[in-house]
């Protein structure tokens, strides 16, 4: 295939976009316009939901005669032969599971336009030299089982596979993913390992989930990598007591003394040119008239480098507990009344380091972009680094919303995406076999 052919091929937009939201279906949200496709997404991975998705998925590849293989994390792995088909394969990948109030295109574009990259192979009968395919991660958003892109995690040999297995869902009747895995029979018997199970290379479409190409006016996103971040769940422990009867100083209030470490996370990370973030906190025991005694909170934080998330963590850990034992730091305890003082406890559950995308892949995300938007609109591509943990390829995304049910991409945005992802997987191919020869 020439260059000049190459860059001819189209997707078809209008399948893409209507396969996209007939998959909505399942695990429709929150309503937040009038027309028939603003309604929101909770599909949480395991769910009842997310079964219905995932057999749609199986079956759509089984009917591009694809093989389908499920691994021991229930990841599904879609490959279409190629010319060579003991090498491992170039994939598309993302994730069909969503937040509990989520949108329509966070993982779920870009596992569509894996798929329409699949049938635009088929339906202009193109043979790669290698296989290629589409994935779909378990639990990438790490909203029900609370370590994000858990699966792919184990696939990479970062997390172990019993951690996995146990991990508790979040809320009520709790469950673990393995048990959830096992009920909605994807729990595959393919060992979960790079080891067993390789990749040749991965290329991921994504709404951006932030403003930067919207306000600037750019079309597409070539990644370069992926900031760091870690996971923590922070546990304060203070003493219940009547909320009538226990003055301020005779308290040991872990709600009070929780809410002020969250503040300063924000505030010193702020500083420091970091993120922070909790979006889970329990408390014990939970009534009107007792001052909790335990608290526990999630703590993300986040950077483009690897020092300054440990840096970040370890002023953390010990300014928390001076915060926690009632000292005066950086504005935390200046007011109000001094209490007994509190303990805190940390437990790490995700460690992700910045990653650096390798340069062929993105030489190929760029040259596809060009093919589409033509090398005299070449500000429309930018060069960026996730924040998001994963993605390779950006589109923008209305107002930077993401993780909300209005969370939208034009079906314009969501073509270009998916026509660079195409172009980007078939000269990835080429160039693995021109390396080869």
């Amino acid at each position: 295939m020439s260059e000049s052919q190459l860059a001819a091929l189209k997707i078809d937009r209008d399948r893409l976009w209507r396969d996209l939201h007939e998959t909505c279906q399942w695990g429709k949200g929150e309503r937040w316009g009038d027309g028939p496709t603003d309604i929101g997404m909770s599909r949480l991975t395991l769910s009842d939901e997310d079964k219905q998705a995932r057999d749609y998925f199986v079956k759509t590849n089984k009917d591009l005669g694809c093989e389908v293989k499920i691994d021991a994390m229930g990841n599904i792995f879609a490959i279409r032969p190629g010319k060579n088909n003991s090498a491992p394969p170039t994939y598309a990948g993302s994730h069909l599971d969503t937040q509990p109030t989520g949108g329509r295109y966070d993982g779920i574009l870009g596992i569509h336009a894996g798929l329409e990259a699949l049938k635009t192979m088929r339906d202009n009968d193109i043979e790669t030299e290698y296989p290629t395919g589409v994935i779909n991660w378990t639990n990438e958003e790490g909203a029900r089982f609370p370590i994000s892109m858990v699966a792919s995690g184990v696939w990479a040999d970062a997390i172990p596979l019993q951690k996995a297995y146990d991990l508790l869902s979040v809320g009520a009747s709790p469950v673990t993913q393995k048990s959830e895995l096992e009920r909605i029979g994807y729990l595959g018997s393919l060992p979960a390992s790079y080891a067993e199970n390789p990749i040749g290379a991965h290329f991921e479409l994504h709404i951006e989930q932030g403003p930067i190409l919207e306000a600037s006016g750019g079309l597409i996103g070539a990644v370069e990598g992926v900031q760091a971040y870690k996971w923590f769940t922070v546990s304060v422990k203070g003493k219940d007591c009547h909320t009538g009867t226990t003055d301020f100083a005779n308290r040991s209030d872990a709600l009070l003394t929780a809410a002020k470490l969250i503040v300063h996370s924000h505030d010193r990370a702020s500083e420091m040119g970091c993120l922070a973030s909790t979006g889970i906190l329990n408390l014990k025991p939970g009534s009107t008239n007792t001052v909790p005694g335990y608290v526990q909170f999630s703590l993300d934080i986040r950077s483009k480098e690897d020092a300054k998330v440990l840096q970040l963590e370890e002023l953390l850990k010990a300014e928390f507990a001076k915060i926690a034992g009632g000292e005066k730091v950086n504005g935390m305890n200046t007011q109000g009344t001094r209490g007994r003082g509190c303990t805190v406890e940390w437990q790490l559950d995700t460690d992700s380091p910045a990653t650096k995308f390798h340069k062929d892949c993105i030489d190929c995300v760029e040259r596809s972009a060009a093919d589409m938007i033509g090398t005299e609109n070449d500000k429309k591509v930018q060069r960026m680094t996730s924040g998001a943990g994963h993605d390779r390829i950006f589109v923008p995304c209305r107002d930077g919303v993401s993780h909300n049910p209005s969370e939208y991409c034009s079906p314009e945005d969501c073509g270009n995406g998916a026509q660079v992802l195409f172009g980007a997987m078939l000269r990835y191919d080429r160039l693995r076999a021109g390396k080869k020869s």
